[in-house]
């Protein structure tokens, strides 16, 4: 389903798989698609044939729905493992009726993640229910290109007359400082971090002040410990360029009706700047 908004606007209650099926704007996870390692013709036929979500997402959202109270409802299944057909056969039927199938040890994970989420001094207060939004969708209209763009935060706490602060929820493997300066640049947050508060700023949901977006990381593995993170202004910067060149690209591949792939001649590809060193070193 094809769900035609006229930005700038806010869409509340619009569902997850209507949102993500617009063909009238761009997402954040759009954008990052049109740039190495990917290429605008990739973007387009991912995007003209839409997979259906992928299995391991499903703690994630499992996850996502505890913390923020929004999202599919989630079926316990009692088994150790999926071997089993009978357990196999109650994963599908829970997936035809749209709800996140669950093993039982799995579920009871995403429920210490929540509690852990709850029990932390700032997330906690953060996402107490009642004193935000989850899953907005925000529409605007990019003024540089004149492309239609799309946002959907996972969480904005109710201003007050304090800052508005964008929040995104994400599970990771590793939380420390280092892995996460590694997953926000090769994943795009930063881009991402910058496309949603262009998207607030757009529908002045900030007010007089400067928005904030602020990434709860949590880790998947106990105790689940919580990483709160801020991009600098460098790094959100360096996102919103990123953003700006492909929002050119796409407006440019929607003009021509040309969507390039990673080049028309010969690349001269030399060997990565570490190789010379890495071989020098198995031969000493």
């Amino acid at each position: 389903m094809t769900t035609t908004v006229e930005a700038p606007q806010i869409v509340d209650g619009l569902p997850a798989e209507d949102y993500h099926a617009d063909r009238t704007s761009i997402s954040s996870s759009g954008l990052r698609a049109l740039l190495n390692p990917g290429c605008p013709a990739q973007f387009k036929y991912d995007r003209d044939h839409p997979q259906a979500p992928k299995r391991e997402f499903d703690l994630g959202h499992a996850a996502h729905l505890l913390v923020l109270g929004e999202g599919p409802e989630l079926e316990v299944i009692d088994f150790p493992d999926w071997r089993k057909k009978d357990a196999q056969i109650q994963r599908d039927e829970a997936y035809l009726a749209d709800k996140i199938p669950l093993l039982t040890k799995d579920h009871d994970m995403v429920q210490a993640m929540a509690e852990a989420i709850r029990h932390h001094p700032v997330a906690g207060p953060l996402f107490t229910p009642g004193t935000g939004l989850a899953e907005q969708s925000l529409f605007w209209t990019d003024p540089r290109t004149g492309v239609r763009c799309r946002c959907r935060p996972d969480w904005m706490p109710h201003r007050g007359d304090g800052r508005l602060v964008v929040v995104d929820y994400k599970t990771a493997k590793a939380i420390d400082e280092a892995a996460l300066q590694r997953a926000v640049y090769e994943r795009g947050y930063h881009a991402q971090a910058a496309h949603y508060l262009d998207g607030v700023k757009a529908l002045g949901l900030h007010g007089d002040q400067e928005p904030a977006f602020v990434f709860v990381f949590q880790a998947k593995t106990a105790p689940y410990l919580v990483h709160l993170v801020e991009l600098d202004f460098p790094a959100l910067a360096l996102g919103a360029a990123r953003n700006e060149r492909a929002l050119r690209t796409y407006a440019e591949c929607e003009r021509t009706g040309i969507w390039h792939g990673f080049n028309d001649r010969i690349t001269y590809l030399p060997l990565p700047p570490w190789a010379e060193k890495r071989d020098q070193e198995e031969y000493l």
